[in-house]
C-alpha cells in the first residue's frame, strides 16, 4: 500500500494525473479540430502541419502545471525539471508558431497557383506570402531563443550589465547584425513594394532568368541554361535591374539581318506576316520589319514581334530568323550580304606577261587602246 503522505509519493501521483489528463485533452482537442476541419481545406493544411508540435504542448503544459503543485520537499529536483519542461515547452511552441506560419502559406500558394497563363495577381499574392512567412519564422525562431535565454538567471544579468556598458557592445553588435537585418528589412520592403515577385522574368547582372525562390536573406533566379544565381535581398533595392514581367508578360523581340541593298522589302514583309500567322507563338500584336542601319556594304534589317512571355519570344525570334534567311535564300540568293571586287591587270607586270590569255582577251575586247587595259589591282566596291 503506498503511503500518499510522503512527498514523493504525492509528486508522482501529480504527475500520473497530469500526463492522463493531458492524452484527454489532447482526444479531445483532435477530434475538435477535425470536425472543424472538414468544411474547412486552409484550417486542414494548418492542423495537419501543427499536429506535431501539438503533441508535444499540451503533455509539457501539463507537467509544467503539476510542479507548480507539487509538495515543496523535493524543491531541488523540481526546479531542475521544471526548468527542463519550461524550456521544452517555449521550444514546442515556437515550432508549433512556425508551422503555422508555414501552414498559411502553402494555403496560399495552393490557392493562388503560378501555372497560369495570366498569372501575375499570382505570383504577387505568392510573394507576399512567401516572404512574409519567411520573415515571420525568422521572428518567431528569434522570440523563441530570447525567451528561452531570459529562464536562465545568469544570462538575465548579463543581459543587464551589457546593457549598463552599452556603448561599444552595442555599437558592435548593430554592425555585426547590419547584413541581418538589412536583409529582413529589405525582404519587407519587396513584400509591400514588390519590385520582384516568384517567376518574374529579370535581367540582373547580365544573365537573364527566372526568380525561382525569395527566402528571408536571399533570392535564388534560375538562369537559362539552369543556374541558379543567388543573390542578397538588398540588392534588389539598392542596385538596378531589368524586369520583364513587372505588370504583364508581354514583350517585343527583334531579329536583326543583314541583306544586299538590292533586295526587295515587300517580299520579305509578306513572308514575316506569313512566318508570325503560322509560329503558335505570336501572339498578333506587332509583326513590323525595317531598315535600321545601313554601312557601304549592305543594310540591317529589324524584324519587330510580339509575344505573350519572354520564354515564347525567344523562340519565335528564332523562328523568325531562320525563316527570312531561308526564303532570301531561295527565291533572292542573289542578295545576300558579299564583298564584291575588281581585279586589274598590269601588261607591264612580270607576273602577268604581254602573251597572257587574260592579257590577250582584255586587249581583244577593248581594242587597241592599251589605257582601257586594267592593271593588276583589286579593292572592294
Amino acid at each position: 500500500m503506498p503511503d500518499f503522505a510522503h512527498p514523493w509519493t504525492r509528486f508522482a501521483l501529480i504527475v500520473v494525473i497530469a500526463l492522463a489528463v493531458a492524452g484527454l485533452l489532447r482526444r479531445v482537442v483532435k477530434f475538435l479540430l477535425r470536425r472543424f476541419a472538414v468544411g474547412h481545406p486552409a484550417g486542414a493544411s494548418m492542423i495537419a502541419r501543427a499536429n506535431a508540435p501539438m503533441e508535444a504542448i499540451v503533455p509539457l503544459a501539463m507537467l509544467l502545471i503539476a510542479f507548480r503543485a507539487a509538495p515543496d520537499e523535493p524543491a531541488t529536483l523540481i526546479d531542475a525539471l521544471e526548468h527542463a519542461v519550461s524550456l521544452g515547452l517555449i521550444g514546442a511552441c515556437t515550432w508549433f508558431v512556425v508551422r503555422c506560419i508555414g501552414a498559411l502559406d502553402a494555403t496560399v500558394s495552393r490557392f493562388n497557383p503560378i501555372d497560369l497563363e495570366d498569372n501575375l495577381r499570382a505570383r504577387r499574392v505568392q510573394t507576399q506570402a512567401r516572404v512574409l512567412s519567411r520573415t515571420g519564422s525568422v521572428v518567431a525562431v528569434v522570440l523563441g531563443i530570447g525567451v528561452a535565454l531570459m529562464t536562465f538567471p545568469t544570462v538575465r544579468q548579463f543581459g543587464a550589465s551589457l546593457l549598463a556598458s552599452a556603448g561599444l557592445a552595442g555599437l558592435a553588435v548593430g554592425l555585426a547584425a547590419k547584413p541581418v537585418l538589412g536583409n529582413l528589412i529589405a525582404g519587407l520592403q519587396i513584400a509591400l513594394t514588390q519590385p520582384i515577385r516568384l517567376d518574374d522574368v529579370v535581367v540582373i547582372e547580365g544573365e537573364w532568368g527566372k526568380i525561382e525562390e525569395i527566402t528571408s536573406t536571399y533570392v535564388v533566379v534560375r538562369i537559362w541554361d539552369e543556374r541558379r544565381l543567388v543573390v542578397p535581398l538588398q540588392y534588389f533595392i539598392e542596385h538596378p535591374f531589368q524586369n520583364w514581367t513587372r505588370t504583364n508578360s508581354q514583350v517585343l523581340g527583334s531579329a536583326m539581318l543583314w541583306f544586299d541593298y538590292g533586295l526587295p522589302l515587300d517580299p520579305l514583309r509578306t513572308e514575316l506576316e506569313r512566318l508570325c500567322k503560322q509560329a503558335p507563338e505570336w501572339d498578333g500584336r506587332v509583326c513590323v520589319l525595317q531598315v535600321v542601319d545601313t554601312n557601304d556594304k549592305a543594310m540591317q534589317l529589324r524584324a519587330l514581334v510580339s509575344s505573350s512571355n519572354s520564354s515564347k519570344s525567344w523562340d519565335l525570334r528564332c523562328k523568325v530568323r531562320e525563316g527570312l534567311i531561308a526564303f532570301v535564300q531561295r527565291e533572292y540568293g542573289g542578295f545576300l550580304p558579299r564583298l564584291r571586287g575588281r581585279f586589274e591587270y598590269d601588261v607591264d607586270s612580270p607576273a602577268v606577261g604581254a602573251d597572257s590569255p587574260a592579257v590577250k582577251a582584255d586587249s581583244s575586247a577593248v581594242g587597241a587602246d592599251s589605257s582601257a587595259i586594267p592593271r593588276q589591282r583589286a579593292r572592294s566596291l
